[in-house]
């Protein structure tokens, strides 16, 4: 369940916590006090930005160039760096060789870690300055290494530890500093319920050793790490696994630690609460108190909308997020979640990218965009040499750039833009993945997350005039290097390129011109020409053979083959597609079958025919006519007369894979062509007792489900099956 979910990166460290070692001889670190007052250094000008680049586990030649290079220029107001802390070197651990996750198991709070030496760090930070932007750093203060490390195993600067001794000479900790297991740790040691917050503020993280943060000696070398970062011009912290330090223990350190040199302010902090609890106690929402937390719902939102429809990104407001916006850090996704598949990575293409862009644009929390190395194992090593040190990121070959890319930092001068307006207005969904919307009278955003280009009539809030699009280029002295967008009347008509966005703003006119202020024009959103249809059908085409559907209009091809449109396979001889046809038509159609070569196969029987509504969305279920039964399957169709509400569409699932397995998003989608029955045919497999239900989706994904307790029946060993049912 996911409430009693681990954290994903320590279920990985999970793997590699196997043994033990013996702390001999080491030199404590001296930590800085928590009232030594920071250095004196040259006033700097940092960027008045929000935006974050995770530059996660790049070393800090390269995080310095970055900074100098594309980020200050670009506007970023931050970056995140990872652990700076001397870790475990893990040179050959059951997961590779030097895993990623090791930087999250500290043995001393020294600066020497793989990613660069302290005087490497301390440059990096003046280099970002420099440039403008601020350091957040990734903060490890739950808890030290693991206690079953092999005796062979020393920190990256050279740095000897006991795990199962609770020795960690170099900070000093020692065995009075932890939680124990059996002693005021009330489990055996690791957590069994991840709902019980004593267990999850006091007991192991899957055999990290968890620092006594209720004793004030323990809370008072926290603050100093901090303090030492901090004196060196660190601006503030994501803090690594805090939902398992206690609320008051981590307010305590926190009141231990200095303003920030560049600003004498509160170093900024974002706290990592993994979703997923069902005590309140435990949830995101309830440690704000001591900053901002990680928006780890928010994130998988936007992987459910651009897999799936982001005309649902309307629907943010009443989503469940983890925190109010002012008190979240937003981000698509991170190191853990990424690589766990619950959230979009650079493994989904356009669909990150757009994401990305999406949320540089919405006006929540304040956003970040990732950036991180490539990877075919949830375990890999960054790209490093043979003693585990970070080498230099390069760009487009083991690294991902995003933060680099023209589009994003476009974005990033978007969002820099409509910062002081943090609503959005005219929200139009042209069809079900195009969309656009604007941040009051600064900035305007539109969105395509099809394969073909969408013309739409954006109500943009913007004065009249020409914009650039900084998706595809920057405004420049003597116009626009990318596309131009002209507002006339507050409106424009943009044409958004397939799996592309569109984005404009008053800081980014051809010449540099920023137009007069003005009135904002009263303006409501432009109405949709189209409806998104779905065309469901199950056929059981031959070996090289794709399924179509083809009709009498142009997006269904005017009835040529050639223009077919293909139904991608979707599992269980299933094919599906969602197009966006023009609204109150009559249509006609049939489903073919189209080899490579172009050989056709016409389904049998009479034109299909149904007519767009005028509004909303319109779904289609068929079974391809004269097919063929896949040998010993029973075609099983389901009738439900349900009333639904407007933009409701309804849905069978059940136990069988043909019917989702009870995974309401792989439900099966009836056809509402004779509403107010909807209707399916599926294949089944003969003689299975079979356990169904109905369900209403609503147009913000959210389900509602029929009453009662499961509907069941036994296929037979041949022939069809109908079921005729009214929703309860």
């Amino acid at each position: 369940m996911e409430s009693v979910r681990p954290h994903p990166r320590s279920r990985a460290a999970r793997l590699l916590l196997a043994v033990a070692v013996v702390a001999a001889g080491a030199t404590p670190a001296i930590v800085a006090a928590a009232t030594t007052a920071a250095p004196a250094r040259a006033a700097v000008t940092l960027n008045d930005s929000e935006v974050t680049a995770n530059l996660w586990e790049w070393n800090w030649t390269s995080v310095s160039a970055a900074c100098t290079n594309h980020l200050g220029p670009a506007g970023y107001g931050a970056v995140q760096v990872a652990p700076p802390q001397e870790s475990v070197s893990l040179p050959n651990s059951a997961d590779g060789v030097h895993p990623w996750y090791e930087v999250y198991q500290p043995v001393s709070y020294k600066l020497e870690s793989r990613f660069g030496s302290r005087a490497q760090f301390a440059d990096m930070v003046t280099a970002c300055h420099n440039a403008g932007v601020r350091v957040y750093v990734d903060a490890v203060v739950n808890h030290m290494a693991g206690a079953n490390n092999p005796e062979s195993v020393v920190g990256y600067a050279g740095t000897d530890f006991s795990g199962p001794g609770y020795s960690f000479p170099a900070v000093p900790y020692g065995t009075g500093d932890f939680h124990r297991p059996g002693d005021n740790c009330p489990t055996s040691g690791g957590i069994n319920d991840w709902n019980n917050e004593a267990q999850v503020t006091s007991c192991e993280l899957l055999a990290l050793t968890d620092l006594y943060t209720e004793k004030d000696s323990v809370r008072t070398k926290i603050a100093g790490f901090l303090n030492d970062m901090i004196g060196l011009g660190v601006d503030g912290f994501r803090v690594d696994a805090v939902k398992h330090v206690r609320k008051d223990d981590f307010a305590a350190i926190l009141g231990k630690v200095n303003n920030t040199v560049a600003e004498n302010k509160r170093p900024y902090v974002a706290q990592e609460i993994f979703d997923g609890a069902s005590n309140d106690a435990l949830k995101a929402r309830a440690f704000t108190g001591n900053g901002d937390v990680l928006d780890f719902a928010y994130a998988k939102g936007l992987r459910s909308a651009f897999q799936g429809s982001i005309s649902t990104l309307a629907n943010i407001p009443s989503w469940n997020l983890d925190a109010p916006s002012a008190n979240v850090f937003a981000m698509v996704t991170n190191h853990d979640l990424e690589r766990d598949g619950v959230v979009l990575s650079y493994k989904n293409g356009t669909d990150y990218t757009l994401a990305n862009y999406f949320a540089l644009a919405y006006p929540h929390g304040k956003p970040s965009v990732y950036d991180s190395f490539t990877w075919s194992n949830r375990n890999q090593s960054p790209p490093a040499n043979g003693n585990g040190y970070v080498t230099d990121t390069a760009c487009g070959a083991t690294w991902n750039c995003l933060t680099q890319s023209t589009g994003v930092k476009g974005m990033v001068g978007w969002a820099n833009a409509a910062r002081s307006v943090k609503t959005v207005s005219d929200f139009t969904a042209v069809n079900s993945n195009v969309i656009g919307f604007h941040r009051g009278d600064r900035a305007w955003f539109g969105v395509n997350d099809s394969g073909s280009a969408a013309t739409a009539t954006f109500a943009t809030g913007l004065a009249d005039g020409q914009y650039c699009d900084v998706v595809s280029g920057p405004a420049t002295s003597s116009g626009c290097a990318g596309g131009t967008v002209t507002v006339s009347g507050g409106r424009a008509t943009v044409t958004i390129p397939a799996n592309d966005a569109v984005a404009i703003h008053v800081n980014a006119r051809p010449g540099g011109t920023t137009p007069s202020p003005t009135a904002s024009p009263t303006l409501t959103a432009s109405p949709s020409t189209t409806v998104a249809t779905t065309f469901t059908v199950t056929a059981n085409p031959a070996a090289g053979q794709d399924v179509y559907v083809v009709g009498s209009i142009p997006e269904l091809g005017s009835w040529a083959p050639a223009s077919a449109v293909q139904l991608p396979a979707q599992g269980g001889n299933t094919y599906r597609a969602v197009l966006d046809l023009p609204k109150s038509t009559a249509v006609e159609y049939k489903f073919i079958k189209k080899t490579a070569a172009g050989a056709v196969t016409w389904e049998s029987g009479d034109n299909r025919s149904f007519t767009t509504p005028a509004a909303g969305s319109y779904a289609v279920t068929e079974t391809f006519r004269g097919d063929t039964v896949t040998a010993g399957q029973i075609a099983t169709s389901f009738h439900a007369t349900v009333t639904t509400s407007y933009g409701q569409n309804v849905y069978v699932v059940g136990n069988v894979a043909a019917l989702g397995g009870w995974n309401p998003a792989n439900a099966v989608l009836l056809s509402s062509a004779d509403y107010p029955t909807w209707r399916a045919t599926l294949n089944l497999p003969p003689n299975t007792v079979v356990e169904y239900k109905y369900l209403k989706k609503n147009p913000d994904g959210t389900v509602t489900w029929e009453s009662g307790g499961n509907r069941t029946f036994t296929t037979p060993s041949s022939g069809t099956r109908t079921n005729n049912d009214t929703w309860r």
